[in-house]
């Protein structure tokens, strides 16, 4: 074949590198959805894919990274090896998920939260892998300005002096995490444009439990994830006790109540609140006893409540040391009176059959015109006898409202 210029002319029919041809935008989304040492692997593959890893945008040192080097690196060459990966990056990090264990060094993690802050960080992650380890986070982690969603898990929140906010924070998910006392609402209204908000915390400080009118200053959330537990003072006496609680949040689409380790007391006087929650579309009720009569009551008047609710499910309680109320409705009522609801789909997780289930599952199938399907999924506890002794009465229900699908699963 003839040569030109020294070099061998190139046959037209000869198969082409698409792949090492691709834009580099291209390229880096690719190797984004790879994990990071696979990612960095690619470097293997010739001289033109030597520096590609270093486009990435994404850095998930997550579990399963911490694991491979495990199996791969002696511990003390874990920080190391990160340290390494940070300083050859050539492009802006948006997305970091960073879990911190007992090997790495405090300061080494330090450095790495400064290097993100400096990278137009955007989606951060960062927490310990042992939930008996809480972790005191970086001053530099209060100068990402970029970040639009945060994910804390097992921190210490100390909020330095010279912290202004997160301008563009959106969503938020705490998940064990102590703020100093008094100190949430303050990080709170420092997060103007929040509109999602997931809380997890087990306090291991009881003074630092969040009060009821720093939720109030969660005006603008449009998803709100809760654990009661955290809410200082939170005892359930009626739908009264949750209404005054988050009725002040006019944007609220999306709610899941966490009722796990909640006080309950019998007495409280209901009230109406007409206008909370008008924007509400999904609710979602967890580790909620329904043998306790003043639960089951509360969930009634919530859902009663909620004029454009459409999507519901229930998660009840595993374990109740109540003895079961009688059930506080009957076939008989009259379900007009109640005033139609909009469900569309209700579930319902770990039932027992009890006559307060099958109660609230007859209720809703009464007075919701438009629900097209009922998913239940019984307590794995259930000995045979009760299983079929539920089915039953589930049965009865089907035949009852026919345009409804009841779904065991």
């Amino acid at each position: 074949m003839e040569l030109i210029h020294g070099t061998r002319e190139t046959s037209k029919f000869a198969p082409q590198d698409f792949i090492s041809n691709m834009p580099d935008n291209v390229i880096t989304n690719i190797l984004d959805r790879l994990p990071l040492q696979d990612a960095v692997r690619t470097n293997v593959l010739s001289r033109n894919w030597r520096f590609k890893w270093t486009m990435l945008s994404q850095l998930v040192l997550d579990y399963d990274f911490f694991k491979y080097l495990l199996e791969t690196e002696d511990e003390s060459n874990h920080a190391k090896i990160i340290s390494s990966i940070f300083l050859q990056l050539r492009g802006a990090i948006t997305t970091c998920v960073l879990c911190i264990n007992d090997v790495l060094d405090v300061e080494d993690i330090n450095h790495w939260i400064s290097f993100l802050s400096r990278n137009e960080i955007k989606n951060l992650t960062l927490g310990t892998v042992r939930s008996s380890l809480l972790y005191k986070l970086p001053t530099h982690l209060f100068s990402c300005f970029g970040l639009k969603h945060l994910k804390l898990l097992n921190c210490l929140i100390h909020l330095p002096t010279t912290f202004h906010g997160f301008p563009n924070l959106l969503s938020l998910e705490l998940c064990q995490i102590q703020f100093e006392v008094g100190k949430f609402g303050e990080f709170i209204t420092r997060c103007p444009v929040l509109e999602n908000l997931k809380m997890v915390l087990v306090i291991y400080n009881p003074k630092s439990k969040v009060k009821p009118d720093e939720i109030a200053k969660l005006a603008n959330v449009k998803t709100l994830s809760l654990c009661l537990c955290i809410v200082e003072n939170m005892t359930i006496t009626s739908s009264t006790t949750i209404f005054e609680l988050l009725g002040n949040l006019p944007q609220l689409q999306e709610l899941d109540l966490d009722f796990r380790y909640c006080g309950v007391r019998e007495g409280g006087a209901k009230k109406r609140f007409p206008t909370a929650f008008a924007c509400l579309r999904a609710l979602k009720l967890s580790r909620i006893d329904l043998s306790n009569g003043t639960m089951l009551s509360c969930v009634f008047e919530i859902i009663r409540q909620l004029p454009n609710l459409q999507t519901l499910e229930i998660i009840a309680a595993s374990v109740s040391n109540v003895v079961p109320t009688p059930a506080i409705c009957s076939p008989e009522v009259d379900y007009n009176t109640m005033g139609p609801l909009q469900l569309r789909s209700v579930g319902f997780i770990d039932l027992k059959g009890s006559e307060n289930e099958v109660c609230l599952i007859t209720c809703l199938l009464g007075c919701s015109p438009f629900l097209k399907r009922v998913g239940i999924r019984p307590h794995k506890s259930l000995a045979r006898d009760e299983q079929l002794m539920f089915d039953s009465k589930l049965l009865k229900l089907q035949r009852a409202y026919p345009v409804v699908a009841i779904d065991l699963y």
